[in-house]
């Protein structure tokens, strides 16, 4: 009997991750955001700003941040924005962004198209970069009563540096070539 508990308790705790990180996605609980193929078939006439964070994990040497601040669009409208990098060190980097969506209910109907925040990112040295964003806001959203009055929403990274891949970790690094 004691076996069977310890078996179950491992178990769930195995199975926990995968099914915490699957409730976010279905329910966008936590700011966790959709991924969408293509746009919605429909814009609304309503508007909604979408602003835009960048944070680095403490020890990451990047200086990463939003080129713009904040976007007004339709809801339904694909919006595409773009946040820089830039590695101001000696040696390659490789970053991973991890992303929310604030208020939390809104998570649930912020699709992305396209996202840097997919892959893995790696800078060399001196590298500056902007990456891009595709996203819209479902129309669905004015269908919910906790969100339909949320006219603003807060897209939020945080890049935290990585392993590099094997392929850039044993390739000998260029001298620093800083890009302005």
């Amino acid at each position: 009997m004691l076996l069977a508990v310890i078996v179950v308790m491992g178990a769930g705790a195995w199975a926990a991750v995968p099914f915490y990180n699957w409730f976010c996605k279905t329910t966008g609980y936590g700011g966790t955001t959709n991924v969408a193929e293509k746009l919605p078939d429909h814009v609304l006439d309503r508007e909604i700003t979408v602003r835009f964070d960048a944070n680095v994990s403490r020890g990451m040497p990047w200086e990463f941040k939003p080129v713009q601040t904040e976007m007004k669009l339709k809801i339904g409208q694909n919006g595409l924005a773009f946040y820089e990098a830039y590695n101001p060190t000696d040696r390659p980097i490789a970053g991973t962004a991890s992303y929310n969506v604030s208020p939390d209910v809104a998570g649930y109907y912020f699709d992305k198209i396209q996202c840097f925040c997919f892959t893995e990112q790696v800078l060399q040295p001196g590298e500056r970069v902007q990456m891009p964003v595709s996203f819209f806001v479902d129309p669905e959203i004015v269908e919910d009563a906790d969100a339909k009055r949320i006219h603003s929403i807060t897209l939020s990274y945080t890049f935290y540096e990585t392993d590099l891949p094997e392929k850039t970790a044993s390739v000998r690094p260029k001298a620093a070539e800083t890009v302005n």
